[in-house]
């Protein structure tokens, strides 16, 4: 029988304590990374032991070509382009007044944009473009199908009143070789007059005008400043 002495004791019981203590510590497991950029995927053919062996890496993002671009960038001018000039053709009109018979509204030399538009006609006051003679016209419309229009002493005189027209700054006067008054506007027609009324060509001339003959009414006006 061994007898051991408390020393000894003492060392058995404290290699006892540590070998627990690491039997209950967690095994700390390697940590592996793997970045996207070396992934790479095997498919396609394979080997004697059936795996796959074709390699399949991750695509760059592709750059277009400069030509490329040059010619998208071509495209997309020549669309606007030709809505640009469908519009102006079919749809507004754009002419450069040449006459000084709707001053000082619209100058000689002014660009007139105007709206081809005419199904419904047109409204007392409005301006509208016209062809006499084979020249264009900007003239205003002072009255319409049905009204009897009548130039007086008094000035000029719509259904039997007077017009006070305000942006008017000479009289309306009758031409010795125009037009008989009083006379009543026939449907489809209008009667127009210049805004600058001495000695302008308008329906005192050449009376009511058919609608289907007009081009359209004014929308707007750009005027040329001199510097």
């Amino acid at each position: 029988m061994t007898i051991k002495t408390m020393e000894q004791l003492n060392l058995e019981f404290m290699d006892e304590q540590k070998t627990e203590y690491k039997a209950a510590q967690p095994v700390e497991k390697p940590v592996i990374s793997i970045k996207p950029a070396e992934v790479q995927v095997e498919v396609g053919k394979t080997n004697e032991k059936g795996r796959n062996t074709e390699r399949v890496q991750e695509k760059k993002p592709q750059v277009i070509p400069l030509w490329k671009d040059m010619l998208f960038l071509i495209l997309k001018i020549a669309v606007i382009l030709l809505i640009f000039i469908s519009m102006f053709t079919f749809l507004f009109g754009l002419v450069r007044y040449g006459e000084p018979s709707m001053s000082p509204s619209i100058k000689d030399g002014d660009l007139v944009i105007f709206h081809r538009y005419t199904k419904y006609g047109y409204l007392p006051q409005d301006a509208i473009i016209l062809k006499y003679n084979g020249q264009m016209q900007a003239r205003r419309v002072v009255a319409t199908e049905g009204d009897v229009v009548d130039i007086t002493e008094y000035g000029l005189i719509i259904n039997g009143a007077v017009q006070q027209e305000i942006d008017i700054y000479q009289d309306t006067e009758r031409y010795a070789e125009g037009v008989e008054f009083p006379l009543t506007v026939p449907e489809g027609y209008v009667f127009v007059l210049g805004d600058s009324r001495t000695g302008a060509t308008d329906s005192r001339i050449y009376g009511p005008v058919e609608i289907d003959d007009t081009l359209g009414k004014i929308m707007a006006v750009i005027r040329r400043r001199s510097i």
